[in-house]
C-alpha cells in the first residue's frame, strides 16, 4: 500500500509581511499532479493544516478545494491536528466526511481506534494521534507518571491496541529528539519537548508533522517530510520534497521522495550595493522573481535602500548589514570630560564606537558645518 505523506502546509501563513496563499495554491496543485502520477492508496497530512488556530476564510476555503479534489481521486485522506490548529476545529465534520474517505482526526479523549485498510498482504492499521502535551495525556490516565512528553507518548502508545503482526503506521505531530530543526518551528525553549524515537518502535511507519526540513529520524520507519515550502531563510538551502511511504509485507517499506519547485524560490544574496543592483548579478537568474534576503556588505549604510532594492526585487523580504560595524558591535559607555569636549568632538568619538572606525574628513567637515548651524556660530 502506498501513502504520499505531507505535513505543515500552514495554510494562510505570512512570512515577513508577505501572504503565502499564492504560493500555497500553487503547490497544492503541484501535490496533486504528483498525486496522480504516483497513484497512492492514500494521502496522509500530518498536522498544521493552518498557520493559525483560527484560520482565514482564504486559508479554509483553499483546504476545502484540496480536499475535495483528493476526493476526486477516491483516496484515503488521513489528516490530524498539529500544534498550530484547533483540534476542534480540525475535528469539525470528520465523521460525516468518512463518507468520502476523509478521515479527520478527533479530539484527543485518551481512547484512539484505527482506520484498518487492506490490500494484498493483509490488513494494515492507521493510527492518528493528533499534538497532545503532557497534560492532555495526564487527564486521562491519572494513575500513570507522566513528566515528560516521552512519557505521555508512550503512556498514550502502550494504551493502544496494536498488533504487532499487522502492519501499522502511526501518523503524529511531534519533536523527536534529534531531528534537524529550522527557524520557522514553534518549539519550546530547552528542548522540553521532545519525544525519544523509540517510543514509535512498534510501528511500521510513523509519519511524522513538526519539524521543517524533511528527515529520517535515525531510520526511515520514522520520518518528517517537512513543510512543502520555504517558511525561512534558514531553509533558503534545503531542497523541498513530497515523501512516498510504500509497505508491502510485514517488515519491508520502500520510502522515496519527490521534488517540489516552488512558485518563487527563497534566496540569500550578498555583497555590496553596487554589486547587487548591477544588471549583470541578476541578469539570467530568478532573483527578481524570488523572496529575497539581501545581507549589504557596505561600510556605510544605504540611504532609503530598502526601497531602492525593491525596485530590483520586488519580493525582497529582508534586509541586513554585514560589515566592520555589525561584526563588532560595542558597547557605547558613558561619555566621559564632558564639559571639555566640542560638540563635534562628542559625535566624533560616539560615530566611532558605534561603527568600529573613524569619521572621515568629509563627514567631519559635514558635522562641524551642522554643529555651527545648531550653535549658530558659536562653536
Amino acid at each position: 500500500m502506498k501513502f504520499i505523506h505531507l505535513s505543515d502546509l500552514h495554510i494562510g501563513k505570512r512570512v515577513n509581511e508577505f501572504s503565502m496563499l499564492e504560493d500555497q495554491k500553487y503547490i497544492l496543485r503541484q501535490i496533486l499532479d504528483i498525486t496522480d502520477q504516483q497513484k497512492p492508496d492514500g494521502v496522509i497530512i500530518a498536522g498544521d493544516v493552518y498557520d493559525k488556530s483560527v484560520p482565514s476564510a482564504e486559508a479554509v476555503t483553499l483546504f476545502d478545494d484540496f480536499l475535495v479534489e483528493l476526493s476526486k481521486r477516491k483516496l484515503h485522506v488521513f489528516v490530524i491536528s498539529g500544534n498550530h490548529d484547533s483540534p476542534e476545529r480540525i475535528a469539525f465534520g470528520g465523521r460525516l466526511m468518512q463518507a468520502s474517505r476523509i478521515y479527520m482526526s478527533p479530539v484527543y479523549d485518551g481512547d484512539i481506534k484505527p482506520v484498518t485498510l487492506n490490500d494484498e498482504y493483509g490488513k494494515i492499521n492507521i493510527w492518528m494521534l493528533p499534538f497532545v502535551k503532557p497534560v492532555h495525556v495526564r487527564k486521562f490516565f491519572e494513575d500513570k507518571e507522566i513528566e515528560s512528553y516521552t512519557d505521555a507518548m508512550k503512556v498514550v502508545i502502550d494504551n493502544l491496541s496494536v498488533n504487532a503482526e499487522e502492519r501499522n503506521i502511526m501518523i503524529t505531530h511531534q519533536f523527536v529528539t534529534g531531528a534537524d530543526r529550522t527557524d520557522s518551528e514553534d518549539i519550546s525553549v530547552g528542548g522540553t519537548d521532545n519525544v525519544d524515537v523509540s517510543v514509535f518502535d512498534i510501528f511500521d511507519y510513523t509519519a511524522l508533522g513538526h519539524i521543517h526540513r524533511p528527515q529520517n529520524c535515525k531510520s526511515e520507519r520514522v520520518r518528517y517530510s517537512g513543510t512543502p515550502l520555504k517558511y525561512s531563510f534558514s531553509e533558503a538551502g534545503d531542497k523541498k520534497s513530497v515523501t512516498v511511504a510504500e509497505l508491502t509485507e510485514k517488515g519491508k517499506l520502500a520510502v522515496t521522495t519527490v521534488p517540489l519547485k516552488p512558485l518563487r524560490d527563497m534566496v540569500e544574496l550578498k555583497g555590496t550595493y553596487e554589486k547587487l543592483t548591477a544588471r549583470d548579478f541578476y541578469k539570467g537568474t530568478t532573483y527578481q522573481e524570488d523572496y529575497v534576503h539581501i545581507i549589504l556588505t557596505d561600510e556605510e549604510d544605504i540611504p532609503d535602500a530598502m526601497a531602492k532594492l525593491r525596485a530590483v526585487y520586488p519580493y525582497i523580504m529582508k534586509l541586513d548589514y554585514d560589515n566592520h560595524r555589525t561584526r563588532n558591535q560595542n558597547i557605547i559607555d558613558k561619555a566621559e570630560n564632558v564639559e571639555e569636549k566640542a560638540p563635534d568632538e562628542h559625535f566624533s568619538e560616539f560615530f566611532e564606537k558605534q561603527n568600529d572606525q573613524p569619521m572621515s574628513d568629509t563627514q567631519k567637515e559635514i558635522i562641524r558645518k551642522l554643529v555651527s548651524e545648531i550653535w549658530e556660530g558659536e562653536v
